[in-house]
């Protein structure tokens, strides 16, 4: 085999996406991603971004096109701006797009920055426009240093996607009010189905969950929506929305199982590869990184972990195994995996 081959899974589905964990640190504590008294890992036991570089740039060599850049919140990781200018030389070299996913609240800071590096979009995760609701879903951000951080994006010339996971008896109200904001200022907008990661309580997870295929109904009885083909190389389905134009994205695990063109992999902040967001088995990439110099090792090891990508996950809430657990909840919180 070509040592630099492209990777393609045992369902013959070519990995060209990789999203990485820069850190599992956040400064916020939504309350369906995190406890509020998170352990986090000791700082000794994170990548360095040389070693981040180095994997990254394995993976662009063996035909990832688009690397997103996740986190806890990828913008708290003391320098963060070197790994995303190291990344940057990969972009027309083999790498397509370089993004990132961000809770926003640092973007007025580096969005300029960001863009100088070639990253042409971000995606701002925002469940609410109400500032009370906002504290509350967040534990400890503030709505308007968000919306600044928002601001400051669009103005470097950044896209940006708002991001909303649809909470049951928290913001379902408030989908046609986000709608007409992001449509006034120029974003799309993707709305997800909150997943079973991390030990939340069981009643309270089940609490949060809002089927989207409910939510798209009351869309479609106010407006109407057309099915567009594109797809990102992420697992949102779109609509346009053709009384505006805008373009809504929709992501279901629970209602609609997105795994058959799944091309991505997630890697932690620690070096552990997950090949599916919603099994448990992963390859540590961190020994055969550090045990030598030569890539061989690294890349051996990644094409090893690939053979193992399962041909889905298991979410499903109207299932539920021994111990009345929803069947297919990962223990790990979502911060950990980075989303």
């Amino acid at each position: 085999m070509d040592a630099l081959a492209p990777l393609v899974d045992p369902f013959h589905r070519p990995i060209s996406y990789l999203r990485v964990s820069v850190t599992d640190r956040c400064d916020f504590r939504c309350t369906y991603c995190m406890a509020e008294h998170m352990q986090f890992l000791p700082k000794r036991d994170l990548l360095t971004l040389e070693e981040l570089d180095r994997l990254c740039s394995a993976f662009v060599g063996l035909g990832v096109r688009k690397l997103r850049v996740t986190g806890g919140e990828p913008l708290v990781r003391r320098n963060i701006m070197e790994f995303f200018r190291a990344m940057s030389r990969h972009l027309g070299q083999g790498l397509d797009e370089l993004t990132l996913t961000t809770n926003g609240s640092q973007l007025a800071r580096f969005a300029q920055e960001l863009a100088d590096c070639g990253v042409k979009r971000v995606n701002v995760s925002l469940d609410t426009l109400d500032p009370d609701r906002f504290a509350q879903i967040t534990r400890w951000g503030r709505l308007p240093q968000v919306l600044e951080g928002i601001a400051a994006a669009k103005a470097a010339g950044l896209r940006v996607k708002i991001n909303t996971v649809a909470l049951k008896g928290f913001n379902e109200d408030e989908l046609f009010s986000l709608l007409d904001w992001c449509a006034g200022e120029g974003h799309d907008l993707t709305f997800i189905e909150v997943m079973p990661m991390g030990d939340m309580g069981e009643e309270q997870r089940l609490d949060q969950y809002s089927a989207l295929s409910d939510l798209r109904g009351r869309l479609q009885e106010r407006f109407t929506l057309t099915p567009l083909a594109e797809r990102t190389g992420g697992p949102a389905r779109y609509v346009r929305v053709n009384d505006t134009g805008q373009k809504i994205g929709f992501i279901t695990p629970l209602t609609h199982n997105f795994c058959e063109s799944c091309n991505r992999v997630r890697l932690t902040c620690t070096g552990e590869l997950f090949m599916c967001l919603g099994q448990e088995d992963r390859a540590d990439l961190r020994a055969p990184l550090r045990a030598s110099d030569d890539d061989g090792i690294l890349r051996d090891a990644i094409r090893e972990a690939i053979t193992r990508k399962p041909k889905g996950h298991d979410f499903d809430y109207s299932r539920r195994a021994d111990g009345g657990h929803v069947s297919g909840q990962m223990p790990r919180f979502m911060s950990h995996t980075g989303g």
